[in-house]
């Protein structure tokens, strides 16, 4: 497959979305602004998970700048548009839950079992931005990165997919902690606390993605795809559960792999 180019449209938008034959990057393109993200934004990424290519087996999420995402760009969200906070705050019950749930697509798609996602953070990922690294499988840190669920801070609860990703990673109880405290997480403390699946200098962040990339590419397609099914729908299983999960996934791979026997 060639590699190809989703330029932004609008300097609001701020995505770039490219193709290097099994790996797609989508890189937040708003330096000026931390990559601050808007429901423009949202849309777009929902717009790449609907038109990636069904041979790419890993999706980069990266960022231009200093930071991977301050957040909630708040010149929009309190501005007056549709999908500002007061327009939002307009609609009834169910009409506002509905365009949420739109702007929950641009991040869920992220967990799909067809591909292994790969967040690279650098410097700020406050929020919206500490949610978009959340629903990615791994998280990859610049030794500057910092975390934070800000949302507390106005009055607002973390909506974009990240509490139940927080809660696996570090338990409900340290869950709780940083997100009603909105409190600040270092590089070195997401590491400890397992929200990192590595922590490098800043100047080394593309090249451990680049190599965790080829490292993945290097496994069989179908076993990574059981195996990361598995591994998502373990939390909700009971250890029998899980044990029927595993035979029925390694029936399957033997079937792929040598045949039937039928």
């Amino acid at each position: 497959m060639t590699s190809g180019n989703a330029v932004p449209v609008s300097d609001e938008v701020g995505v770039r979305y490219e193709l290097h034959g099994p790996v797609a990057t989508v890189t937040l393109s708003r330096p000026d602004v931390l990559n601050a993200q808007t429901p423009a934004m949202w849309t777009e990424l929902g717009n790449i998970s609907r038109k990636l290519p069904g041979d790419v087996r890993v999706v980069i999420v990266r960022a231009e700048g200093r930071a991977f995402s301050a957040g909630l760009d708040l010149s929009v969200a309190r501005g007056g548009g549709d999908s500002s906070l007061a327009g939002l705050a307009q609609l009834s019950a169910t009409e506002c839950a509905d365009r949420i749930a739109g702007f929950q697509t641009a991040f869920t798609w992220l967990r799909s079992p067809s591909i292994v996602t790969i967040a690279a953070v650098q410097g700020h990922a406050i929020g919206a931005g500490f949610q978009l690294a959340l629903n990615c499988d791994m998280r990859v840190l610049a030794d500057d990165a910092t975390f934070s669920m800000a949302e507390v801070t106005l009055g607002l609860v973390p909506d974009l997919g990240g509490t139940k990703r927080l809660t696996e990673l570090v338990g409900p109880s340290r869950a709780l902690e940083i997100c009603v405290t909105g409190r600040r997480i270092s590089a070195a403390e997401a590491d400890r606390i397992g929200l990192a699946t590595a922590v490098v200098p800043r100047a080394d962040l593309d090249a451990a993605v680049s190599d965790l990339t080829a490292a993945v590419l290097a496994g069989d397609t179908g076993a990574v795809t059981e195996i990361k099914a598995l591994l998502l729908g373990a939390p909700q299983r009971s250890y029998a559960e899980q044990d029927r999960a595993e035979r029925e996934a390694q029936t399957r791979r033997l079937s792929d792999l040598l045949g039937s026997g039928e």
